[in-house]
């Protein structure tokens, strides 16, 4: 497995036409929420797309983005066969040490899908906030304090 960590302009094109491939294949498809996936974050110069690569293949892929005062961990996904593998932990990994290299006092948010809260405690996240539906999907907002 190989890890890129980069801004979009700098990912080759077939890398960015997996990552966007991978998040419609599960947020849009298998997740069946019809959204614009790929918005104007994906493209500011401190947003850093997080690539997960099994040979050729982007298997898994997450972005950091600079929201001021705290780095927001987001779209968050792995591919189907890699899931229960340690590649979403590796992922993860590699996603917080890009926020803490961007800023390294900031705290760490984002938005875990409810039934994922645990999972994201491992890393050293709290619930923050009231759980929310977002796409029909169970939410809950989660904090990394530095």
């Amino acid at each position: 497995m190989q890890i890129i960590t980069a801004p979009l302009d700098e990912l080759d094109p077939r890398t960015a036409f997996d990552v966007c491939r991978l998040r419609q294949d599960v947020f849009v498809v298998e997740q069946r929420c019809a959204y614009p996936d790929l918005d104007d974050r994906d493209l500011e110069p401190a947003t850093r797309h997080v690539v997960l690569r099994d040979g050729a293949r982007v298997v898994a892929t997450a972005r950091v983005l600079d929201d001021g005062a705290e780095q927001r961990i987001g779209r968050v996904v792995c591919h189907q066969d890699v899931r229960g593998t340690g590649a979403s932990g590796a992922l993860m990994r590699a996603a917080l040490d890009a926020a803490t290299a961007a800023a390294p006092s900031q705290d760490v948010v984002l938005g875990a899908q409810s039934p994922l809260v645990d999972w994201y405690g491992r890393f050293g996240f709290e619930p923050d906030g009231p759980e929310y539906l977002e796409d029909d999907i169970p939410h809950t907002p989660m904090r990394l304090r530095r």
